[in-house]
């Protein structure tokens, strides 16, 4: 593969997960955002296109002890249930750097809200590792700009 691979690559360490309202999020782990058409099967038993795209989600990991962070992420949890706020809902930005940093491959995501979080699990004999916090965000629509 040598001299196959342009130079200057998009490395998975090197990104930005900008969510409009919220302070800069420490990101350590995104999921692989993931898009797919909705299919309808044909009577022949062949598939088809729906034509419209399925709302998708990830997962964001953002370490517990970032409290300006995490305190960011809950109330945003918190606008998302009973009673819904109208604000619940953000557009966000993922941006992934190049290694040299002189490019960005970016995309909007659209219809953001905090779907579900999930607490580390515990265990007295860890070496003590670092407590995770992980968000599952549900989003509308990606549009890569």
């Amino acid at each position: 593969m040598k001299g196959e691979i342009k130079p200057d690559h998009m490395a998975v360490n090197n990104f930005d997960l900008l969510v409009v309202g919220l302070v800069d999020l420490t990101a350590l782990k995104i999921s692989g955002l993931e898009e797919e058409l909705e299919k309808i099967m044909l009577p022949d038993r062949t598939a088809a296109s729906g034509g419209q795209k399925k709302s998708t989600e990830f997962n964001v990991t953002i370490p517990m002890h970032h409290e300006l962070e995490t305190a960011a992420m809950e109330l945003w949890f918190v606008e998302g249930q009973d009673p819904v706020t109208p604000t619940y809902k953000k557009p966000a930005t993922l941006v992934h750097h190049a290694v040299s940093g002189t490019s960005d491959r970016s995309y909007t995501l659209m219809g953001c809200w905090v779907q579900k979080r999930k607490l580390p699990d515990l265990d007295r004999e860890d070496d003590g590792k670092l407590a995770l916090i992980e968000y599952t965000i549900s989003v509308d629509n990606i549009l890569p700009i």
